[in-house]
């Protein structure tokens, strides 16, 4: 269940988040889970896009470039996927979300152009996905929950249920259109069938004529000039209905496949042009559907289409991972327009030791629009050539330069000239030759031979790779299958002596200490890797999230239970210690050594904490406008990266001593 959000809750809230983006900047990499787009009817260059972790941004531009708007429900769950403007006010603007964790989400309300929202009792909590104003009453609102269609007649404020309860079909609804001249004539797409009333929900019928039974219905349109004319989406295909949904025919312009129609959205100056927004590109027709063309690259999933009113050949479209691209011909070109929209889950961040300003980022759930993305001057590029969409879960910078990438399908090294990743697949190791049976001459006794010799074995590692560690002298990764060393740059790699040991996630070295972690373990190495030493944590640590080494060769983990540092006494013995001076006491997720500089970050924070003495005092930095998973340092400036926008990063000097914020 959703807390509830009052007035002055709200109002507090963006006051803290605009304050916090005064001081940090986002950088991107941009693009990402984009899921609807809608333009103020007062002002179609201001437009606002819905995305996932309950985020709102805004374009006061046509959509060339965005800006945060508003934070939507307590936590990062929801998908903001309906947003309209009132059309009698557009300062009045309605939010509807549903939840990724499972049946909850809500409905937001702003009367004041986004600076306070409230959430209707008679909605709170409930998974929404689906929204629809009445043409002619712009205080009608109908919304489609899981349990049911709900109406308003005071533009949000007051609900009222207008499909039966219980019904066994009447029920997760996905899409809902309005007659645009008949308010009392409702259409409503569910996981099964559609559904039309003409009473204002008194009476339902199923209108499956035609429809291929079981069909979830994603997305309904009703001709604004013809109401008979009614199109619906449906993982089935599109259909088209030319007597108010009487009989369905099944368009036969776009090849049947597994692609799914998420959205239709009408061309407004001719109705016979409609785009079909689908799980396998963006589709046009020009014919009313009697063909459709595909416009857009097949890769491209499509959640929302919206198009200029004053001009219908600029079209904006919102995609999975990819983010928002703009076409000003109709559809025959697009190119990315995400400046300032970023929902990136970054996870690892790192300065090029070459090159001074240059970042590299690494990505997870973005696929083939993620891997890994470089930003020079502040322009991000993307540089995943090879990897194949796969997660890159770490990302480091040996030394003498190379970028090498933990991932969940191995380990990949930048090639440099061929500007491509390259799979490091190479695993040596020992292997004991099969024991000899024993051998007796004529007289009986026993010949003594020479004792078996160990094999060499080559495997290809293509698991999990959780994180790399790169040395002067060795680099080390963190795999599923153990720890695995390479004292050749990568070219081979050999299994560490962790006792049998699997499942690590984390690794760090510095110098010649490295440490590695499991969910519970952690291994110590002082001698560059040739030896490693088990270090039993205390019992009551439940959870290990990270292992570092810091400047002055000191392991750290960072757990549920809090950090913890190794504390060697001076017969060499030693201890995990709890630490606190100044970090909460649990759920430090994430350590980060950056030479004498400590950084930590917390679950569920927006706070990054630093330590300048080598963790015996902690400091919070100014607190971020989203949730912090980790940090890093280069020159003057200080990157955050956060759970779902990407990052952030501010003027920072790594040597000042400064109090709390």
């Amino acid at each position: 269940m959703l807390r509830r959000f009052t007035l002055l809750s709200c109002a507090l809230l963006l006051l803290c988040l605009g304050s916090a983006l005064a001081q940090w900047r986002s950088m991107g990499p941009y693009g990402g889970n984009a899921r609807a787009l809608v333009f103020d009817p007062s002002n179609p260059d201001h437009i606002l896009l819905g995305s996932g972790a309950g985020t709102l941004f805004e374009s006061v531009d046509g959509g060339r470039h965005w800006k945060y708007f508003a934070h939507l429900g307590a936590g990062h769950d929801l998908m903001l996927e309906n947003v309209a403007f009132d059309p009698a006010n557009s300062r009045t603007i309605y939010v509807a979300a549903w939840s990724v964790t499972g049946e909850g989400g809500g409905f937001f309300i702003t009367r004041d152009g986004g600076r306070n929202w409230s959430e209707p009792s008679g909605l709170r909590g409930k998974s929404i996905q689906a929204l629809a104003l009445a043409n002619t009453d712009s205080r009608l609102l109908i919304v489609g929950a899981l349990d049911g269609l709900y109406r308003s007649n005071d533009r949000g404020e007051n609900w009222s249920r207008i499909t039966p309860t219980g019904h066994p079909d009447l029920k997760n609804f996905e899409s809902v259109a309005i007659d645009p001249r008949d308010p009392k004539i409702i259409y409503a797409g569910t996981w099964h069938l559609p559904w039309k009333t003409t009473d204002g929900g008194t009476t339902w019928r199923n209108i499956k004529q035609g429809v291929i039974d079981d069909s979830d219905v994603f997305s309904i349109i009703v001709d604004q000039a013809n109401p008979q004319i009614v199109f619906a989406s449906a993982c089935s295909g599109i259909y088209k209905s030319e007597n108010g949904g009487e009989l369905f025919r099944k368009v036969q312009g776009i090849p049947g496949t597994a692609r799914r129609t998420r959205v239709l959205q009408q061309d407004p100056v001719d109705p016979k042009v409609v785009y079909a927004g689908t799980t396998e590109g963006l589709w046009k027709t020009v014919d009313g559907g009697k063909a459709f063309k595909l416009i857009s690259p097949p890769n491209f999933i499509l959640n929302d289409v919206m198009i200029d009113p004053r001009n219908s050949k600029r079209v904006l479209i919102a995609t999975d991972r990819g983010g928002v691209f703009a076409s000003d011909n109709a559809g025959l070109t697009f190119s990315a327009s995400n400046d300032g929209f970023s929902q990136r889950q970054i996870t690892s961040v790192v300065a090029d030791s070459e090159h001074g300003k240059d970042l590299y980022a690494g990505v997870i759930n973005d696929k083939e629009f993620g891997g890994v993305f470089h930003a020079r001057d502040g322009a991000w590029s993307q540089m995943s050539e090879g990897l194949q969409g796969r997660d890159v879960f770490d990302l480091q910078q040996s030394p003498n330069g190379q970028l090498v990438a933990a991932t969940n399908h191995g380990l990949y090294i930048f090639d440099t000239k061929g500007q491509r990743w390259e799979p490091s697949k190479d695993v040596v190791s020992e292997t004991p030759a099969a024991p000899r049976k024993p051998v007796r001459g004529k007289n009986g006794k026993l010949i003594i031979s020479k004792p078996p010799q160990p094999g060499i074995a080559h495997a290809a590692f293509e698991g999990r790779a959780g994180a790399v560690a790169l040395g002067e002298h060795r680099w080390y990764a963190a795999t599923e299958a153990g720890v695995l060393t390479s004292s050749n740059h990568g070219k081979n790699w050999s299994t560490a002596e962790v006792k049998g040991e699997k499942g690590f996630f984390s690794i760090s070295v510095h110098e010649r200490t490295a440490a590695a972690a499991t969910l519970r373990e952690v291994w110590l190495s002082g001698d560059d890797g040739a030896h490693w030493t088990h270090h039993p944590v205390p019992g009551w640590i439940t959870r290990i999230y990270c292992v570092t080494v810091g400047g002055d060769d000191v392991p750290w983990i960072a757990t549920r239970e809090g950090a913890l540092r190794w504390v060697r006494d001076a017969q060499g013995e030693g201890e995990w210690e709890h630490v606190l001076g100044g970090l909460p006491s649990r759920e430090v997720t994430a350590i980060r050594a950056e030479g004498d500089l400590l950084l930590a970050a917390v679950a569920g924070s927006n706070t990054i904490y630093l330590s300048r003495n080598h963790g015996q005092n902690w400091k919070s930095e100014l607190a971020a406008p989203y949730e912090v998973t980790g940090a890093a340092v280069q020159g003057d400036s200080l990157f955050l990266a956060t759970r779902h926008h990407g990052l952030l990063v501010k003027d920072f000097s790594p040597s000042a001593d400064r109090g709390p914020h």
